[in-house]
């Protein structure tokens, strides 16, 4: 879940990227800063307060290689406001006000093994006629889920597992 600092940042940038025609720009842009401040050595100099601020924000300023110029300029300002941690949500919280504005939703579902193409194709087709949007899906496996599935698309959570079916059906016999 995004901060409320990620949440201005996005806006403030999907806003900016909307008016002057640069989504697709601004997506590969803030991909760009994410990569660039996940690398432990970055982070560590550009979070490190020993290091004036001046000299952390010359770092991605003088490397023209790193970002384009609107690119240097959100690093800056992320570096001065100690928030380089902050940029992958941002990027996430400016994809989905992407998603929003193009009447796409993200979901994910989670099985115990691997959807075969028709079951993913199945679960997309009907979470699109349900919600009336184009629905881009991601598929995860995971083991402990037991059978059935949890499907997950903003903030809802449709979980039809057998290890939630268990779990409750323990916690009913515990009460008793």
């Amino acid at each position: 879940m995004a901060t409320a600092a990620a949440k201005r940042y996005a806006k403030a940038v999907f806003d900016l990227a909307q008016q002057d025609g640069q989504v697709e720009q601004w997506t590969r842009r803030l991909e760009r800063i994410r990569e660039v401040f996940a690398d432990p050595e970055v982070a560590g100099v550009l979070s490190n307060p020993t290091i004036p601020a001046a000299r952390r924000e010359a770092f991605v300023a003088d490397a023209p290689h790193l970002f384009d110029a609107e690119a240097t300029n959100l690093a800056r300002l992320l570096i001065e406001s100690g928030r380089i941690a902050e940029a992958p949500a941002i990027e996430d919280e400016f994809q989905r006000l992407t998603d929003d504005a193009a009447g796409r939703v993200r979901a994910t579902v989670t099985t115990a093994i691997a959807l075969s193409a028709h079951d993913r194709e199945r679960v997309t087709v009907q979470l699109s006629a349900q919600l009336k949007k184009e629905v881009r899906l991601t598929v995860a496996v995971d083991p402990r889920v037991i059978g059935g599935l949890r499907l997950q698309y903003g903030d809802h959570v449709a979980d039809a597992t057998v290890a939630t079916r268990l779990q409750q059906l323990r916690r009913r016999l515990a009460s008793t």
